[in-house]
């Protein structure tokens, strides 16, 4: 049996790719309400609810060392911002043997590192045994059964294969690399550049400059890739940069109305507040506490990132933002 780890619309997605595979999932999810309702109805009652499961490959529950416990194959599908309140109800070694697929993108706050640092640090992972998912890929277009596509990043090519086997469907593609880390930074730095197009959008910049914005966004994650892979990558050969995982996730998380990333900063260039965007969307942003963790990773490998920093000035440090993007005009090229 496969676990999941949370109950967003991320997760949704990937528990209707598995099902319809045929794979027994248990889901853990934080609200009773929601349990008895995907019991009794086989709808997620708040996120993709036209999606129907079948009761019969459904074990959902609210023990999270249950879940642990019983399934060798855990999918970790919760906001990095609230991550550390489920690591810290697990012992420490509970993820020594198992595999972990983590569909997170974002930082661990407080910690400045990637879940897999982080679980290999504190939690006894082996690193192999970890694989990352990557886009492009909504779910609003999986539940729909549009042609989608996922990379699976991983370290050990067997068990990252096996991980993109469970998930390949008709509707989904699935691609592998070994490129864990940069793979991962990927999908944090396009929730960020996402915020910063619909920053722009809000402020009322057409098309045409959000082009040249969302070029100059590649430039930048592709610079702090390359400075990421010499500085501590393990592998020896570079990753091909130039490739969905890292330009398409990119494009369409920066272009797409169902990105949550452009969506909340389309309302901070509007003029909402980071409180006040954040309940009118109901849903959290990665982006918004993605680019703290980032200013340090990045401070710490000295790389040079002025765009990134704009965007920390407006969610962060209050900056207004038709200034942040005067003071930006000039960079971009």
């Amino acid at each position: 049996m496969i676990g999941i780890i949370g109950n967003g619309s991320w997760a949704t997605a990937l528990a209707k790719m598995l099902t319809h595979n045929g794979h027994r999932i248990a889901w853990w999810m934080r609200s009773e309400p929601a349990i008895q309702h995907l019991l009794s109805t086989g709808h997620n009652p708040q996120y993709l609810t036209s999606v129907q499961f079948p009761p019969d490959q459904l074990v959902p529950t609210g023990d999270l060392n249950e879940l642990v416990t019983a399934c060798n194959t855990i999918i970790v599908c919760v906001p990095s911002a609230y991550i550390m309140d489920i690591l810290d109800q697990l012992e420490e070694q509970v993820f020594k043997d198992k595999i972990i697929i983590s569909a997170i993108k974002g930082i661990l706050p407080g910690h400045h590192m990637l879940l897999n640092d982080y679980l290999v640090q504190f939690k006894g992972l082996d690193a192999s045994r970890y694989v990352a998912i990557t886009g492009p890929c909504h779910a609003e277009e999986v539940a729909q059964e549009r042609l989608s596509y996922l990379t699976f990043s991983g370290l050990d090519r067997d068990c990252t294969g096996s991980a993109a086997a469970l998930f390949a469907t008709e509707f989904i593609r699935t691609t592998t690399n070994n490129d864990l880390w940069g793979a991962q930074y990927a999908a944090v730095l396009k929730n960020i550049y996402a915020v910063g197009a619909g920053i722009a959008h809000g402020l009322g910049y057409g098309d045409n400059f959000i082009s040249v914005y969302i070029t100059n966004c590649y430039r930048e994650l592709f610079g702090f890739l390359q400075e990421q892979f010499n500085q501590v990558h393990p592998l020896t050969t570079q990753p091909d940069f130039h490739t969905s995982a890292y330009l398409g996730d990119l494009l369409v998380t920066c272009y797409s109305p169902h990105s949550r990333n452009r969506s909340f900063g389309n309302l901070i260039g509007k003029g909402y507040s980071v409180k006040a965007a954040t309940t009118e969307m109901s849903m959290v942003a990665e982006g918004y506490y993605a680019v703290k963790g980032m200013q340090k990773i990045a401070g710490d490998l000295k790389v040079n990132m002025p765009i990134m920093q704009k965007i920390h000035t407006v969610l962060w440090q209050h900056q207004l933002p038709a200034a942040a993007f005067k003071h930006l005009e000039p960079l971009l090229s």
